[in-house]
């Protein structure tokens, strides 16, 4: 008898103890494709295919360190895109950097595909500003899509409140984090 409750509580503990089915919001494979957290790939450009001048004039070399200079001038010209409280829904005092976004995307980051990074403030659990984050890239994937961005270039990653650019205790510092970043991939 007691053998019996011995198998079934290790039985038991295997069977519950397996590991989490979540699927991550972004996993490189091999770094050709990329899969989106709706679980479609898209295909990853190489850098190295891309030679000459870019539609931002900026020259486009074979070497890694002239396209890392390039990649890191093109994200520094992306605006992050700031969210009430609470909300996914993008605010009109954004529009214009949204745009200005969608311009960048379609013209000098052509080459690139786009990282929307949904992030929020530390107000709420884990799991609900991890949900708020993709809510806040998704929405801003739709509008840069309404704005002529290709949706395959697009893919979306939420860090919730675990990527801060402002620790303080006060409102202005929790606004700061309830954004969507624009990062390039090669």
């Amino acid at each position: 008898m007691k053998n019996v409750l011995a198998i079934s509580t290790i039985a038991a503990l295997l069977l519950f103890s397996g590991c989490s089915q979540k699927d991550p919001a972004i996993d490189a494979t091999d770094g050709s494709q990329a899969t989106q957290s709706t679980g479609s790939t898209v295909d990853v450009k190489d850098p190295s295919e891309t030679s000459g001048l870019d539609d931002s004039g900026i020259e486009q070399s074979g070497t890694a360190d002239s396209n890392e200079q390039t990649l890191s001038t093109l994200e520094s010209k992306f605006e992050s895109i700031q969210f009430d409280f609470d909300k996914f829904v993008i605010r009109a005092d954004m529009q214009n950097k949204l745009e200005n976004n969608a311009a960048l995307s379609k013209a000098a980051a052509l080459a690139y595909n786009v990282k929307l990074e949904g992030n929020c403030d530390e107000w709420g659990s884990d799991e609900y500003n991890y949900a708020l984050g993709l809510k806040r890239a998704k929405s801003t994937k739709d509008a840069l899509v309404a704005e002529g961005v290709d949706a395959s270039r697009i893919t979306m990653v939420s860090f919730g409140e675990s990527n801060p650019v402002c620790t303080e205790q006060t409102r202005e510092c929790w606004a700061q984090n309830r954004r969507v970043d624009f990062k390039l991939l090669p």
